[in-house]
């Protein structure tokens, strides 16, 4: 069946994107956010240039398989294209495992993919503490709620999950790490969340917003202390 979702972008390897296994990187248009150091804001609009159809993107897994043995589906923010859970099933159906990047705003799509078992893990971008996340993902009237919806099913523990937060100078510090771990700890009582990577900024020419620096490792190692009594697992990604 013809899909009008497009592929705008493709990692034919990694080894680090999904835990454990052999996987491509299939990059989808159009985000939500605007968050000021994203790396790929040339797919925020939705409307960049088409890297492959659908289609031809599933030829491509079905000449890998023995080769890979998942797909991680990022962006941009894929729970934004409608047909996401048919292209989901089809990779499935391949017999290839599925790895979702999410910033959660779209808590209905999200539990739908893992009720229907279209997704084996779940990396969800926690951005900031609630009073900075506006700011953070570069809307001014967020509703947080729908993040918390996201989070507390992920945290439930239906679907295999990580947390992971991008941290930026002039976005991160120690107050607004203590009040994120507060927040998140508090989302489901009785239940931290599982585990949480700390990933370092890094600059590049793509990002949205120029004058942006990475944070020291004596910071990160900071940041990771802070977190340590909210979360069970909390670990610096990238360094």
């Amino acid at each position: 069946m013809s899909m009008s979702l497009t592929v705008a972008g493709l990692q034919k390897m990694t080894l680090l994107d999904f835990p454990g296994h052999v996987a491509c990187t299939v990059f989808l248009q159009g985000c939500n956010f605007r968050c000021p150091f994203c790396h790929n804001s040339d797919l925020l609009p939705g409307s960049g240039e088409i890297f492959m159809t659908a289609e031809e993107f599933l030829d491509f897994l079905k000449k890998r398989t023995g080769l890979l043995d998942a797909v991680c589906v990022s962006g941009g923010e894929p729970t934004l294209q409608k047909e996401l859970p048919d292209f989901l099933r089809q990779i499935k159906a391949l017999g290839y495992k599925v790895k979702l990047d999410t910033n959660g705003f779209r808590p209905e799509v999200l539990k739908g993919l893992a009720t229907e078992g279209l997704v084996d893990y779940v990396a969800m971008d926690v951005k900031n503490s609630p009073a900075a996340y506006g700011e953070t993902v570069g809307v001014a009237k967020l509703d947080l709620s729908r993040i918390e919806e996201s989070l507390r099913f992920l945290i439930g523990g239906t679907v295999p999950y990580e947390l992971r937060t991008t941290v930026v100078s002039e976005l991160h510090n120690e107050q607004t790490m203590e009040e994120m771990g507060q927040w998140l700890s508090a989302l489901v009582p009785g239940k931290k969340p599982a585990k949480l990577f700390l990933q370092s900024f890094v600059n590049r020419d793509s990002v949205l917003r120029s004058g942006l620096s990475s944070p020291t490792d004596e910071q990160l190692q900071k940041y990771v202390f802070i977190l340590t009594p909210y979360i069970d697992v909390v670990t610096v990604r990238g360094t």
